[in-house]
């Protein structure tokens, strides 16, 4: 059996390959061929403990992966987002590997985000707003720059010190125009990609800031009561896509609360893998306002935890 640390599993999957393993997990559901288990979370306070269960196909081995949500880390030094992951046989159900779930739940998000975004966003896409500034934003910024040639990218959130070192470090490791900015209105305006990376219960993205055409995703909307975007985008959006229907319409705050309302409706909702195996249309305009909520579902897990092991 294996046993995986953080390191070991960022040295085994760098951006390019975790995005090709996200673009064939969301092909593999939009194909029907997935196995997936309901995801479970249970809240204590401010804190979210997570379970998922997934097959990639019925040739592939299970993987489970538990993961804790636990905002007040930030304040500790410590990180928000802690997971480990079992990987089992496809065969025989013996343990194959155990591995931290941390880098690879950071990197598969990102990466999953990147594959949204090559395929909502119009090709000509060079700007790119992330409100938040921690390891998600990050790791979206390097995610992002291997599917779109970013001439500028905008980085805002509440802490101006941790903004401005952020933005200095990805600029010098992508060698990209990245700057801090004070305002999220000021980080969004024009600019035609903008991803949400927070934990925030609030709106941290207004629809009145944004530009017509823009691509919106939001990845830290993944409980009911996160909600990062406004219920006005819910309104206004084009399309509206997720990664999984069932799964959106039980976790994703802003997709909840829309359907609460009668803003919206299920069928309304476009799941990714459906635009990726050409299913359902993705942007059909350049004018198209998208809205992409992701709350991260096993499959994205399971083929990332195979691409490190090299079993896809």
């Amino acid at each position: 059996m294996d046993l995986l640390s953080d390191a070991d599993v960022a040295a085994s999957l760098d951006y390019d390959a975790a995005i090709g393993s996200q673009r064939l997990a969301f092909a593999s559901l939009g194909r029907g061929e997935v196995q997936q288990a309901a995801k479970t979370a249970i809240r204590t306070g401010e804190d979210t403990v997570l379970s998922y269960l997934s097959r990639l196909s019925p040739r592939h081995g299970p993987v489970a992966k538990l993961v804790s949500v636990n905002p007040g880390n930030a304040d500790r030094g410590l990180p928000s987002i802690n997971a480990t992951v079992l990987v089992l046989d496809a065969e025989t159900g013996a343990l194959t590997a155990t591995m931290s779930g941390t880098t690879l739940t950071e990197i598969r998000t990102a990466a999953g985000s990147a594959v949204a975004l090559d395929a909502l966003a119009p090709a000509e896409a060079d700007v790119l707003a992330v409100i938040g500034s921690g390891v998600q934003a990050r790791a979206h910024v390097r995610a992002i720059s291997r599917v779109r040639a970013l001439t500028e990218v905008r980085i805002h959130s509440r802490d101006a010190a941790r903004r401005e070192s952020t933005a200095a470090e990805l600029a010098g490791e992508l060698g990209l125009d990245v700057r801090a900015v004070a305002a999220s209105a000021e980080a969004v305006r024009d600019a035609a990609m903008v991803v949400a990376c927070t934990l925030s219960p609030d709106p941290v993205v207004a629809t009145a800031d944004l530009a017509r055409g823009a691509t919106v995703v939001s990845v830290g909307s993944f409980e009911p009561h996160r909600r990062e975007v406004d219920g006005d985008l819910l309104r206004a959006a084009d399309r509206i896509v997720v990664d999984d229907v069932d799964t959106a319409t039980h976790h994703a705050g802003p997709i909840m609360a829309a359907l609460d309302t009668g803003d919206l409706d299920r069928d309304a909702l476009t799941p990714l893998g459906a635009i990726l195996t050409a299913q359902s249309p993705g942007r059909k305009s350049a004018e198209d306002l998208i809205f992409y909520n992701s709350v991260g579902i096993g499959v994205q897990d399971a083929a990332a935890a195979l691409a490190v092991l090299g079993l896809l």
